[in-house]
């Protein structure tokens, strides 16, 4: 954690000197300020217990198999305006603009997030606009075609808000798209499962070591960019 009353380094700075730019294990056609053993984090870490920790400095299973879907499936996004939720470090963001967005936003709470979208999103050569922001408790976004949520079913009381969430802007006509490895709180009956691949995963404590993450929409979604999986769609 940071210490109290050390100084707080410029997020974008820090990142450019201490996360070095790599291709993401699974996806290597999009690179990533990652971080490593030495990037010292808590540099950056906040000195309040409610600080968010900087999951945005590590790509994750459910981010990763959403950006592969979405760059091997174009269609989804091409021409459409999506909407990033809890964007971390803009990978899935990324591959949508990659992929044929028309626009692209990537929305998450941590400050140090919204730092390291731009960073890359430079490094890709990609458009995104990034906003620091809790929108889940709000009404659905306007003019929104797709809005793509990786990896946020990691703890109860979150899961239920961002479910809440998904609902409202489902029932607003804005499609949704979630990746995820499965983690204990993903709501498994509301969802329909679209795709599997095994892609690596940084919560599994090893880059290299492979999980089996799944892409889902909302249970009563139903068109042909949410088509169930066959076995061409799993890998």
């Amino acid at each position: 954690m940071k210490r109290s009353g050390m100084p707080h380094p410029d997020p974008a700075a820090f990142i450019q000197a201490n996360l070095p730019i790599s291709p993401v294990p699974s996806i290597p056609e999009i690179l990533l300020h990652i971080a490593g053993l030495r990037s010292g984090l808590w540099r950056l870490a906040g000195s309040e217990e409610g600080d968010p920790a900087p999951y945005w400095a590590y790509p994750w299973a459910g981010g990763v198999v959403l950006a592969r879907h979405l760059l091997e499936c174009p269609e989804v996004v091409a021409g459409r305006r999506i909407l990033d939720l809890g964007a971390g470090s803009g990978l899935v963001a990324i591959a949508a603009a990659k992929a044929g967005a028309v626009a692209v936003m990537a929305v998450d709470v941590d400050a140090n997030a919204i730092a390291a979208i731009g960073l890359n999103a430079a490094v890709n050569g990609v458009s995104i606009v990034a906003v620091a922001a809790d929108i889940i408790d709000e009404p659905p976004p306007e003019e929104l075609d797709l809005l793509v949520v990786g990896d946020l079913f990691y703890d109860p009381s979150l899961a239920s808000r961002v479910m809440a969430f998904l609902r409202r802007c489902q029932a607003a006509g804005i499609e949704v798209l979630i990746g995820d490895p499965e983690r204990a709180h993903l709501p498994h009956g509301e969802l329909t499962r679209i795709a599997t691949h095994g892609v690596a995963d940084f919560g599994a404590g090893s880059a290299d070591k492979a999980v089996q993450a799944g892409v889902f929409s909302l249970s009563g979604i139903a068109d042909d960019a949410t088509k169930p999986e066959g076995p061409a769609a799993t890998a």
